[in-house]
């Protein structure tokens, strides 16, 4: 067995630095990724943790037409939504940039695998939604390794989850979880979008006693 790496004070600032940067990101530059990045991001989503060590995720990337088509899919889905709300509201909802599939230069959806050959089914006899919640788990690893590289990622969340599966044609036995943009943000910050757009600030404290 090797050493295990020692992590040092200056590691644990950096650490806290890149979650509080790591921002779900909506507008991108159009600069291409570099050819290695997606391959690598995805190489390391494969040491995030996972049920039975199952790793039940499923990545696709999405081409340009597949982009677009969302892009239509999810503005469509955004305006119904907005309808929630009363005109004040809705006002402040319509002016939200809330997706970037037409300007980040890379996409991805994200499927689970509901029966993985891998993990012979430990840990999911009670709790099968355990597959899912390791795949988001595999999703924020990407999150906070592009972020390591200058990369933003954005969740698209504002969908239809039955018709993008409809539309992407995942393999049989795989659940839909998420529409990921990928590329170098617009501008940097530490400050959550909805945060600066007056919608949300961050809340704290979250904590119950048992």
């Amino acid at each position: 067995m090797s050493d295990p790496p020692v992590f040092d004070a200056v590691f644990g600032v950096q650490l806290a630095a890149l979650f509080a940067w790591r921002r779900d990101v909506r507008r991108f530059r159009r600069d291409p990724l570099p050819a290695a990045a997606l391959d690598r991001l995805l190489a390391l989503a494969d040491l995030a943790p996972s049920v039975g060590n199952a790793q039940p995720w499923r990545f696709m990337v999405l081409d340009g037409a597949r982009k677009a088509t969302l892009a239509e899919h999810v503005d469509a889905a955004s305006e119904a939504a907005a309808q929630r709300y009363d005109a004040k509201r809705a006002a402040a909802y319509r002016s939200l940039k809330l997706h970037g599939l037409r300007e980040a230069p890379a996409a991805g959806a994200v499927f689970c695998d509901e029966a993985p050959r891998a993990g012979h089914g430990l840990g999911i006899a009670t709790m099968p939604e355990m597959l899912r919640y390791s795949c988001v788990m595999a999703i924020h690893t990407i999150w906070l390794a592009a972020r390591a590289e200058g990369i933003g990622l954005g969740w698209v969340s504002i969908l239809d989850p039955g018709a993008v599966a409809r539309m992407l044609g995942g393999d049989e036995g795989w659940t839909f979880i998420a529409i990921l943009c990928l590329g170098y943000p617009e501008a940097e910050t530490d400050e959550p979008e909805l945060q600066r757009a007056g919608w949300q600030a961050r809340e704290g404290g979250h904590v119950l006693s048992g």
